[in-house]
C-alpha cells in the first residue's frame, strides 16, 4: 500500500499514523542572540530522575536553525502551545532566513529567564528551560535525536491538579495530528494504577 501512494499523500499518511501528538515551540537563541522559534511534534517523556525530555528534528540535510543553536548553546526552551496561539505557532515552520525571528514574524513574544540563555514564548502555558543531555544522529534515517534534562519551569497559575499532574485541558493546550491539523482535548477522566489480581502467575 505505502510504495503505491504519491511522495506527498505518503507523508501525509506517515505523519498522522502514530495518532495525536503535542504541540510545542522550540525556542533558541545564537551566539549574537538571535532568537528562533520552530514548531515540534515530536517531543515525548524519557525519564524522570532526572528529568529528561526527548525531541526528533529531521535531518540536518539543510540548515536547521534551531538545532544548530541548540547543539551550540546546549541550551533551548519547549513551549506548549494553547488554542490562543495555535495559528500563529503554526506560521513558524515557514522557512524563516537566520537573520529572521520568528517571533516577530508571526507575533508571539520571547521571554527571558536569568538562569537560561534560550527565549521562552511568553504567551505559553506551560514554559520548559532545558539543558542539553546528549545528541545522535539516527543511522535509519538521519533524525537528530535530542535528549534534555529540565532545569527550570514556568507554569501558568492553577496548571496543576492536586496530585501534581498538568492540567492540559483547563490551560487549552492543543494537539496535533499530521502535519497541519489541530485538535482541541477532552478530558476522560483518570482511572487508579492497574494492578494485576494478587494470584496472577505474572
Amino acid at each position: 500500500m505505502l510504495d503505491a501512494l504519491p511522495r506527498r499523500e505518503r507523508a501525509n499518511f506517515l505523519n498522522g499514523l502514530s495518532g495525536f501528538k503535542s504541540a510545542n515551540l522550540l525556542g533558541t537563541a545564537d551566539a549574537h542572540g538571535r532568537t528562533n522559534l520552530a514548531l515540534m511534534s515530536s517531543v515525548f517523556h524519557v525519564g524522570a530522575a532526572p528529568p529528561l525530555l526527548g525531541l526528533l528534528i529531521r535531518p540536518h540535510t539543510v540548515p536547521r536553525h534551531s538545532l544548530e543553536n541548540l547543539l551550540a548553546s546546549g541550551q533551548y526552551t519547549l513551549n506548549h502551545v494553547d488554542e490562543a496561539m495555535h495559528e500563529r505557532a503554526h506560521l513558524t515552520s515557514a522557512r524563516h532566513p537566520r537573520t529572521t525571528s520568528e517571533f516577530e514574524a508571526v507575533g508571539l513574544t520571547p521571554a527571558w529567564s536569568t538562569s537560561l540563555s534560550a527565549p521562552y514564548v511568553a504567551e505559553s502555558p506551560v514554559q520548559i528551560g532545558l539543558h542539553l543531555r546528549e545528541h545522535h544522529t539516527l543511522d535509519c534515517n538521519g533524525c537528530a535525536l535530542v535528549i534534555g534534562e529540565v532545569r527550570e519551569l514556568r507554569l501558568a497559575e492553577d496548571a496543576r491538579a492536586a496530585d501534581g499532574q498538568l492540567d492540559l485541558q483547563a490551560l487549552g493546550v492543543v494537539a496535533i495530528s499530521g502535519l497541519d491539523e489541530y485538535h482541541r482535548t477532552e478530558s476522560l477522566g483518570r482511572r487508579p494504577y492497574a494492578r494485576a489480581p494478587a494470584d496472577s502467575d505474572d
